[in-house]
């Protein structure tokens, strides 16, 4: 079997993974990234494409948050890769949401927010995707950009190889890892660290360290509609109040116990499967809708169509566009903890797993690679400890 070296090897070409390749290579190390996939496949692709610091909890996690935008600003303009710098927007069309929003709003400076309270005038001017009827007002936040995962994902690994000297390896499952050794395909590596960024597979590698770490899974359902006539744009990427109740950055609001109440009385199949409502647009100009939360280690493979018709029901209360024909439906499986933010695991020494940013993955993915580099030695500075 042949042996060959790297001095940092990474499991998994999802987000996360190419993250920690970038700031590894960045740095001056040689790297290697093992995916079992011929391509990512995982949630990495399967999402709205957001980097949304707007919905992070005030402090660590939401500085990380911002720091990883900052890194996916550098390396989307290094690749010469398009996104969609246009920000968000909260649409609110009931008297509660408002009242969340605006005591958000009031203390989002203390906080660390840049946002701002938008009345309904102000709002339709900044989009015209924005139903106007029953439209009170909206939340404005500059700082959340939007990139198509599909069409990152599958350049990036192309740009590390070129730029850095990164090697991937795809087709090529890891079967085992011995630290500073791991068995690939039907090669015999040796690491000096060994990263492991598997996303919700528990059952590959460290099997009884997943098990005991109180990792589960969430399945969430998605559709994307037909792409819009040339010319139009979605413009700030949208939320309405649902999301108010869903994200832990609002969770501050003493507001927002009364608006769940309202939600669970009126709507409670919205909590029955955990649905909120945000869009975004591709690089083609498609819309990307959703999203609904199912959490539970064994993943049910059949999606329901009455979630798919509650996420479309409610959206239309809020966007208008062309044409918002469904042209594609999925779903997307994450890793997630029921209380931490995110999880990091030491199996052996050398060996750091990574997983779990909980839904946030391409909002966190950066900050949480540099991160696990600064803990590594690999550069220098103070990480965010999480």
């Amino acid at each position: 079997m042949p042996h060959r070296t790297a001095d940092v090897a990474i499991v998994g070409a999802g987000i996360l993974g190419l993250a920690h390749a970038y700031l590894a290579a960045r740095a001056g190390k040689s790297v290697v990234v093992f995916e079992r996939n011929p391509r990512a496949m995982g949630a990495s692709v399967r999402n709205f494409g957001m980097i949304w610091p707007i919905g992070q909890p005030n402090g660590a996690m939401h500085q990380m948050a911002l720091r990883s935008r900052s890194l996916w600003l550098e390396i989307l303009q290094a690749a010469k890769l398009p996104y969609r710098p246009h920000g968000s927007l909260h649409v609110l069309y009931r008297p509660d949401e408002v009242e969340v929003v605006k005591e958000f709003v009031e203390r989002a400076p203390g906080l660390g927010y840049d946002c701002g309270w938008l009345d309904r005038e102000t709002t339709l001017a900044r989009s015209h995707a924005v139903q106007p009827e029953g439209l009170l007002g909206a939340l404005w936040s500059e700082t959340e950009l939007t990139v198509d995962p599909r069409q990152v994902l599958a350049a990036l690994p192309a740009f590390l190889e070129e730029q850095y000297g990164v090697r991937f390896h795809f087709s090529t499952p890891v079967r085992s890892i011995t630290a500073p050794h791991l068995e690939a395909g039907s090669d015999r590596w040796s690491a000096e660290n060994i990263i492991v960024c598997s996303g919700e597979d528990f059952e590959t590698l460290f099997p009884g360290h997943f098990a005991a770490s109180g990792l589960t899974r969430c399945k969430l359902q998605m559709l994307r509609t037909a792409p819009q006539p040339a010319g139009w744009e979605l413009g700030p990427s949208l939320a309405a109040g649902l999301t108010l109740r869903f994200y832990p950055a609002f969770n501050v609001c003493s507001s927002l116990d009364a608006l769940r109440k309202r939600i669970a009385e009126e709507t409670p199949e919205y909590d029955q499967w955990g649905i909120h409502a945000l869009v975004s647009q591709t690089a083609d100009g498609a819309l990307t809708l959703g999203d609904s939360h199912e959490n539970g280690l064994t993943i049910n493979i059949f999606n329901k169509e009455e979630i798919d018709r509650l996420i479309l029901r409610y959206t239309h209360q809020f966007l208008r566009a062309p044409d918002l024909s469904i042209a594609e439906r999925w779903f997307g499986v994450y890793a997630k903890h029921p209380d931490k933010p995110t999880v990091v695991m030491h199996p052996q020494q050398g060996v750091r797993i990574v997983a779990s940013p909980g839904g946030s993955g391409m909002t966190l993915s950066f900050g949480m690679a540099e991160q696990s580099m600064v803990e590594l030695g690999i550069l220098a500075g103070d990480a965010t400890h999480v």
